[in-house]
């Protein structure tokens, strides 16, 4: 027990691995075993991760349950792990959705040993990112998350439609969604990489905890450039890796592609847990070790934030796929919490009320798991019925709500978590975040309202063009929602409310260590 209590975080982190290697040599033809054996893997990490969370306390200073391995000493990189409450808040997210998801993928009939494989190889790179402290180790988990993530898309995607990939070569929609996933994410990689490279050689540590207490004080030239050049030529690289990962515009090209030919499963990952790695960048990394640039350029961070919310309701808003509507409306939530992000960089340079960065801080934060549940759900209710009618265009459905009236319940009061109905979990981080922007960037904030306009009009659109009107009579003997689906969004909706009326048992973990980030 106190091997397990010294190593719970590598733990949690490398078992999906281990039972990655383990359903490989599983007999491929035993479909049902694997499925079984992949669910039963990957709750093992949410089991260990509750754990985590009964252990864990919110007022200690720094990074709890640290693990230390010295594996690269000649340039002061190692195998270091702990967490916050904002990495742990993440973690719980991570080890909840990874099963629901596998759940949900019960359906999956083609190469099923090398899915789920894949899937329990995924959730080892989004929790490393999570729990990592070193610059080296963070970047290895960020890649890692990439290459299976091409492959769930590539190989189990949409098998419909083709898109043109180079100069009328054309391939399949769900390789060029996949290409283009790849080639985005290891463009803004490769800044990162060498922005990396960079600080960890020049401080003489990729440590990030060392990193925050001397790189911010850093002096000197480098490369006959002053080191605030490099700061800025740093914070940068940064950020684009990471704006491109969230997705906010005008990076988000990939995310509508790759959502829409993604799996079911694939998409519910890719919305819950992927998009908010470039969201925790920001607050892991760069707020920390880049303050006065973040503080510098923090009106841009804000503006790119409005930016997000604005365009992804007005693209979400002209969609006929439902999946492509969803996915546009990931790019307009995402943008609340970078504006959360530019309050809190804006803080760094003194001048802010510490209440309205505190605020708008936390509701970033929360506004990312929130996001993550309800864009999850999202996402796997429309996979229910695209399983059953075959099709994604609004335009063919109507009247559902008579013919499957469980299914449409729970469509309707995901829908209305995701547009920020008080009482459910989309108001609580929303409000937090425009309360505590409003002092800070007056005018953007009163501007970023027209998303929360645009996210009531396309959500409740969708909800009409599926739910209401008269029926299609082709949807007259539709099959309802079945047990398994339904016990597969169950937690997510109990979050909803539970987040919706009692936030301060989420925000009370991760509060301090927000107001440690912000000073």
């Amino acid at each position: 027990m106190e091997f397990i209590w010294e190593h719970l975080l590598s733990l949690i982190t490398l078992i999906p691995l281990l039972g990655a290697g383990l359903v490989t040599l599983l007999p491929k033809e035993q479909t049902r075993l694997i499925k079984w054996v992949s669910l039963l893997i990957s709750l093992i990490p949410f089991v260990l991760s509750l754990f985590l969370w009964a252990g864990f306390s919110p007022q200690a200073p720094g990074f709890q349950f640290e693990e230390r391995l010295e594996w690269f000493p000649a340039i002061g990189s190692s195998y270091h792990v702990g967490i916050d409450g904002i990495s742990l808040v993440m973690v719980l997210l991570t080890t909840l959705l990874t099963p629901l998801a596998l759940l949900i993928s019960f359906n999956i009939e083609e190469n099923v040993r090398s899915y789920f494989a894949l899937f329990l190889f995924l959730e080892t790179g989004m929790l490393g990112v999570f729990v990592a402290l070193d610059l080296l180790i963070f970047f290895l988990f960020w890649e890692i998350g990439l290459i299976p993530m091409f492959f769930l898309i590539n190989r189990w995607g949409s098998p419909k439609g083709e898109r043109e990939l180079w100069r009328g070569f054309k391939v399949p929609a769900r390789t060029y969604a996949a290409f283009k996933f790849l080639i985005y994410t290891m463009a803004g990689s490769l800044g990162l990489f060498l922005a990396i490279q960079v600080i960890g050689l020049t401080a003489g540590t990729f440590d990030i905890v060392k990193l925050q207490e001397v790189w911010p004080a850093f002096q000197g030239t480098l490369f006959g450039l002053p080191i605030s050049v490099i700061k800025i030529i740093g914070f940068w690289a940064f950020t684009i890796a990471f704006a491109i990962k969230v997705p906010i515009w005008p990076f988000h090209t990939w995310l509508p592609d790759a959502h829409t030919e993604a799996p079911t499963a694939g998409s519910m990952i890719l919305a819950g847990v992927l998009l908010k790695l470039g969201a925790y960048g920001f607050l892991r990394l760069v707020l920390p070790l880049f303050p006065e640039q973040s503080f510098q350029f923090s009106l841009v961070l804000a503006l790119l934030g409005l930016a997000a919310a604005v365009i992804g309701g007005f693209s979400a808003l002209g969609q006929d796929d439902f999946k492509r509507l969803v996915a546009y409306s990931s790019v307009g939530h995402m943008g609340f919490v970078v504006l959360g992000v530019a309050v809190a960089a804006r803080a760094l340079g003194g001048g802010v009320n510490p209440l309205d960065a505190a605020l708008a801080a936390n509701g970033a934060v929360l506004q990312m798991f929130n996001h993550g549940i309800t864009a999850a759900a999202m996402f796997a209710l429309v996979g229910v019925v695209y399983d059953r009618a075959h099709t994604r265009n609004l335009k063919d459905f109507g009247g559902l709500g008579v013919v499957v009236p469980a299914y449409g319940g729970i469509l309707l009061f995901s829908t209305l978590a995701s547009l920020g109905l008080p009482g459910l979990n989309g108001f609580v981080s929303e409000f937090m975040v425009f309360r505590g922007a409003w002092p800070v960037f007056p005018g953007i904030t009163a501007a970023t309202t027209i998303g929360l306009v645009l996210v009531a009009a396309y959500l409740l659109w969708m909800i009409q063009k599926v739910l209401l009107g008269p029926l299609n009579p082709r949807w007259a003997d539709l099959p309802e929602i079945n047990a398994r689906e339904v016990v597969a969004l169950a937690p997510l909706m109990a979050l909803m409310f539970i987040v919706g009326v009692w936030p301060s048992w989420l925000i009370g973990l991760f509060n301090d260590a927000v107001m440690r980030l912000i000073g």
